[in-house]
């Protein structure tokens, strides 16, 4: 299991959700005979043009293309990500693929966290017009593009923060560490009413 790091500045630290990651297994794949040999396995070709398979340890969902690249995603951590897209791989040499694991890659890293305070989004939009985008009647939530490090975040009112476009866990860390001084300076008071 990774380590859990420590956020510097608050005693909230975001946690992972989900991971997404790409491998190419270097060969061209029949997505027939995959999804007509492999358990846990639908491919609806009309739908969509990948076979979708599921494996239980670690939980993980892939989308297994023609080309013979995988998208897999539901992995918690960056081991397990990669220990899941192995396992695909490995089942599809089971069915007779020349399989090679090349170009094992992550895309995506998404991370939450709840500040356990409101965040007044409106003043925050206004005064970080250059990296917030907030139109309520389109989406719920703030959208926050950070330069350093390169995430986007999703900053809803409740206080719940989501953390996406993360190459690592750290960037994620990073992120989290650098907006939480501007989340508090945004807090909406809550009126206390007797």
């Amino acid at each position: 299991m990774d380590p859990v790091p420590v956020s510097n500045s608050s005693a909230v630290t975001p946690v992972i959700q989900n991971i997404v990651a790409t491998v190419n297994l270097g060969c061209k794949l029949s997505l027939k005979h995959i999804a007509l040999h492999a358990r846990n396995s639908e491919y609806n070709p009309n739908r969509f043009s990948a076979v979708t398979m599921r494996i239980r340890d670690p939980k993980t969902t892939a989308l297994i293309f023609a080309s013979g690249k995988i998208v897999c995603t539901g992995a918690k951590s960056e081991s397990a990500v990669k220990q899941a897209a192995r396992k695909y791989a490995r089942i599809v040499q089971k069915l007779g693929f020349p399989v090679e694991f090349k170009d094992f890659k992550i895309q995506n890293i998404v991370g939450s966290c709840d500040v356990k305070f409101p965040i007044r989004l409106e003043r925050l939009s206004a005064w970080h017009h250059m990296f917030a985008r907030y139109e309520p009647e389109v989406f719920p939530g703030l959208i926050y593009r950070m330069r350093q490090p390169h995430v986007t975040m999703l900053i809803f009112i409740s206080g719940k923060v989501v953390i996406t476009g993360a190459k690592t866990k750290e960037q994620i860390y990073a992120g989290f560490d650098n907006i939480y001084p501007v989340l508090k300076q945004f807090r909406r008071e809550v009126d206390i009413q007797n």
